[in-house]
């Protein structure tokens, strides 16, 4: 089995006439193509400009392995901004990838459906102590065992140096090569598919890191300068020569779909794409995905969006997405982060008034900002309602490497907060038909932080390491210059060293406690509760009172003829016990801290409870 992804960027190796090199770049004139023969010497060969911008050019005797880049009339060398591997990272040449090389094994997959789903978030170069594609793979059968069904990579776009998160990427076609080759990510794939593990990939189509993004100097028509980000100018998605920028990020959604056999994509951050047009960029790669490998397989497209704009996650008649799958429930992260840690700075002040209440509005409607003002944005009202949604258009977790990375010290919530209270969080998020992400690690409560780190030139690194400094200076912890300074150094290798998983805790006590609670809410979840989480169209229902959440939703019947089921779940996350007058009805999904008495249902603190109800005539 042979899959490749034909598009109009970069180099494509043909079977009779060598290679076509193609590049963008309207304002530019006079572009020779450096080409270097694998082993060989380099040599020069003009390029042929059309009316369009497109500079092109045939080579025969170019083959799969060999480097090329692009000179600029000024002289500057470039890699092709659609470079498939650039093995001398970012500022290096481009190398030739032939993707039919590779034999595909997973010639059935079909990919799972999105209810089945139990993400698992990873950074491929922390995830192991080699960080790399090979190793990944050695270790994905523990998470298929554990009961994941879905590995979410963080950004893989090549980015400057040896280290990053990935949201610095700038060679959006590249797998970086620090993680190994192209075919060591596809390597990856094909054996996840043979577990039953569906792959994403998380993309950030919103901006280019700050190092080594040479579409400025070739293709400024890129970046649309009236549009300002927190980055810079905007990518160009509605300005003069869109149309093209705009194909570039299609296209490259499509590549990973299809010439990696990739399940889905996660969009980095969404609400920071600046894009006017009459048909948004989201909702135009949604319908590509949908028009070509979503014909034969399931393909999922997860959204980051802040803005909590539910018109963005609506089901069509036949309860397919519109656009947007599912989107990253920060919300309710952030109501569960208030209640089991007490931190109620910066935007976790907008949680802070009632946590648990807000946690159970969370579970049951997704969104906890539908629209209301927010304080900590000054009064801004923020999101849409999202009670006509599933609750599978939500991914939901209690932390991820936003939450973790960006504290100072990349402490984990099993690390500062309630261990009683933070077991329930765990236990709520994957008992509730919402879908459930662990980030790495969570599964046994890694030791190990998360912490920032990158791998920058010296000028941008001390600017970067002097700027998230200054950037804690307003917190009351980090008043003083000596606090500042134990802060990790981002660009420290050692740092980077620091945020690997320690995968021999998991056979330690107390992770390996941790290691089979999960365990068993995890299969708890796939054996009862996912065969009804398909049809589900709507919110639950919610109350909370001294702490005590209460929430319930209607799920499907697995067959016609069969009843449909109501899914309880109580949680007491109160200062003291609680009692129920009575048990909530149904067999028995998952209880632990619960216990009845004469009075009723007695929950400890930190308790929780799940029933699944018969519901007649459903």
């Amino acid at each position: 089995m042979k899959r490749a992804h034909r598009m109009p960027f970069g180099a494509t190796v043909s079977s009779d006439r060598g290679v076509d090199f193609a590049l963008w770049a309207p304002s530019a004139d006079g572009i020779t193509l450096v080409h270097t023969p694998d082993g060989g010497a380099a040599a020069s060969h003009a390029m042929q400009r059309d009316a369009d911008g497109w500079h092109r050019l045939t080579l025969a005797n170019a083959r799969h392995g060999d480097s090329y880049a692009y000179r600029l009339a000024d002289g500057l060398t470039i890699p092709d901004p659609a470079s498939r591997y650039n093995p001398d990272d970012v500022h290096g040449p481009s190398r030739i990838v032939d993707p039919n090389r590779f034999e595909w094994t997973d010639t059935d997959w079909r990919g799972r459906p999105w209810h089945e789903a139990v993400v698992y978030e990873l950074h491929v170069g922390t995830f192991t102590e080699e960080g790399t594609f090979q190793a990944a793979r050695e270790r994905i059968g523990e998470l298929a065992e554990l009961g994941i069904t879905a590995i979410e990579l963080m950004p893989l776009a090549d980015f400057p140096g040896a280290r990053n998160w990935g949201y610095d990427g700038v060679l959006q076609f590249a797998p970086d090569a620090s993680y190994g080759t192209p075919d060591d990510l596809k390597a990856l794939v094909n054996a996840a598919h043979g577990l039953g593990l569906m792959v994403l990939v998380d993309v950030v189509y919103n901006h280019f890191g700050p190092e080594g993004n040479y579409l400025h100097a070739c293709c400024p028509e890129f970046f649309n300068a009236a549009e300002r980000t927190p980055w810079g100018a905007a990518i160009n998605f509605d300005g003069e020569q869109s149309r093209t920028v705009r194909d570039f990020f299609i296209h490259n959604a499509l590549y990973w779909i299809e010439e990696f056999h990739i399940d889905g994509l996660r969009m980095d951050a969404i609400h920071a794409i600046r894009d006017s047009s009459e048909k948004h960029i989201v909702q135009e790669i949604r319908e590509a995905l949908n028009a070509g490998p979503a014909r034969e397989r399931l393909v999922h497209l997860v959204l980051e969006n802040d803005a909590n704009l539910a018109s963005l996650l609506v089901r069509d008649g036949a309860g397919l997405p519109v656009a947007g799958t599912a989107q990253w429930n920060d919300d309710l992260h952030h109501a569960a982060h208030v209640l089991t840690t007490g931190e109620r700075d910066g935007y976790y002040a907008d949680y802070a008034d009632d946590p648990a209440g807000r946690l159970a509005r969370a579970l049951a409607e997704g969104f906890i900002y539908q629209g209301q003002p927010s304080a900590f944005r000054g009064g801004e009202r923020r999101g849409e309602p999202s009670t006509q949604l599933p609750s599978t258009a939500f991914v939901s977790y209690l932390q991820t490497h936003d939450q973790v990375g960006n504290r100072a010290f990349g402490e984990r919530i099993h690390a500062m907060g309630d261990p009683a209270l933070v077991r329930a969080a765990f236990a709520c998020v994957l008992l509730s038909p919402h879908v459930p992400m662990l980030f790495m690690g969570d599964e046994f409560a890694a030791s190990s932080p998360f912490l920032y780190f990158c791998d920058f030139g010296p000028e941008l690194a001390s600017a970067v390491a002097e700027g998230r400094r200054a950037e804690f200076g307003g917190f009351a912890a980090f008043a003083d210059e000596a606090a500042r300074a134990r802060i990790p150094d981002p660009n420290a290798e050692e740092t980077f060293a620091a945020s690997k998983l320690r995968w021999r805790e998991r056979g330690t006590q107390p992770h390996f406690a941790r290691l089979c609670e999960m365990q068993q809410l995890l299969d708890a979840r796939h054996r009862l509760l996912v065969p009804h989480l398909a049809g589900a169209r709507h919110a639950g229902s919610h109350r909370c009172e001294n702490g005590l959440v209460q929430v319930q939703w209607e799920l499907a019947s697995t067959a016609a003829g069969e009843p449909a089921r109501r899914l309880h779940l109580l949680a007491n996350f109160g200062a003291q016990s609680a009692t129920q007058a009575a048990a909530p009805p149904g067999a028995l999904v998952y209880s632990s801290g619960a216990a009845a008495d004469a009075a009723g249902l007695r929950l400890e603190r930190g308790a929780v409870h799940a029933t699944l109800e018969d519901v007649a005539g459903g």
